[in-house]
């Protein structure tokens, strides 16, 4: 990609790479190389959609029926499940879209795209969930769940901003993804715990999307599993929403999975870490 790059020295003006004859199709597409959108790109755009249309829910049917005083409690969990599916959907196509780019390929603004994606639908809409959970929540302190949400929102900005700046070894992340972040502050959310614990575990959670832990990329197996445990969340609150038998209680216990899951990952990852620095001491001294 370094020949579709643009300069930023004032210098020297920024000019497009010219394109070369393979570029041309019979219909004389003038369109530049770097503008062109690829099938990754795409999945990335639904990405964004997904996040844009979690917010959509969460405004129309809980913030504005808490707003206007309406008692149809049903519609909101009906939103709420929907904005929370939403944001699911947008973490398969995040998936996805890294999958197909290495499999195909990605435009020269594919990383841009995703970023800005993520930022939307990982970063916009939970931070916004949050903000609305502490309007319309009994316990709630609506400026201190503002607060908390800025914190989410501010954590996936940091961590969106050091991906595209630090390289690291393949096939880690440093710090909580921002798409398992996201679901775990809004799995806090669902678990209605008191106002306190609720806000210290979303600060916590942020605090775990900015720090140095590393976590798994989710390739091969892992990505079977990350899928599998998607599908999975969007039954759970399929049957809340539509209060099945028991769906209060699956749903509390796929969050509290959720919870478990972004505590026990961070362990695992220092406990390797640990693991291979003593074995890396062990085969120091057996050296002569």
């Amino acid at each position: 990609m370094a020949d579709t790059e643009t300069s930023a020295d004032p210098a020297n003006p920024v000019r497009w790479a010219p394109e070369t004859e393979a570029d041309d199709d019979e219909g004389g597409d003038d369109i530049p190389l770097s503008l062109r959108l690829s099938i990754a790109d795409t999945l990335t755009l639904g990405n964004a959609t997904c996040g844009f249309m979690a917010v959509y829910f969460t405004t129309t049917g809980i913030l504005i029926p808490h707003l206007t005083g309406s008692d149809e409690s049903g519609m909101a969990r009906h939103s709420a499940a929907t904005a929370v599916i939403l944001m699911l959907c947008a973490a398969v196509f995040d998936l996805f879209d890294g999958l197909v780019a290495r499999k195909l390929r990605s435009s020269p603004m594919g990383a841009e795209l995703d970023n800005l994606s993520d930022l939307i639908s990982f970063g916009l809409a939970p931070a916004y969930f949050v903000l609305v959970y502490g309007m319309v929540a009994d316990d709630a302190h609506q400026r201190v769940a503002a607060a908390g949400a800025i914190l989410v929102l501010l954590a996936v900005v940091l961590r969106l901003a050091r991906f595209s700046c630090v390289t690291l070894k393949d096939g880690m992340f440093q710090g909580m993804p921002s798409p398992f972040g996201a679901l775990t502050v809004v799995s806090i959310v669902l678990l209605e715990l008191p106002f306190v614990a609720t806000l210290l575990a979303i600060v916590g959670t942020a605090w775990l999307m900015v720090s140095r832990v590393e976590y798994p990329k989710p390739r091969g197996r892992l990505a079977v599993a990350m899928l599998g445990w998607i599908v999975l969340s969007m039954g759970l609150l399929a049957s809340w929403a539509f209060e099945a038998p028991g769906g209060q209680l699956l749903l509390q216990t796929g969050c509290a999975l959720q919870l478990v899951m972004g505590a026990v990952i961070p362990l695992f990852a220092t406990a390797r870490r640990v693991n291979n620095f003593r074995d890396n001491r062990r085969e120091a001294r057996a050296q002569p």
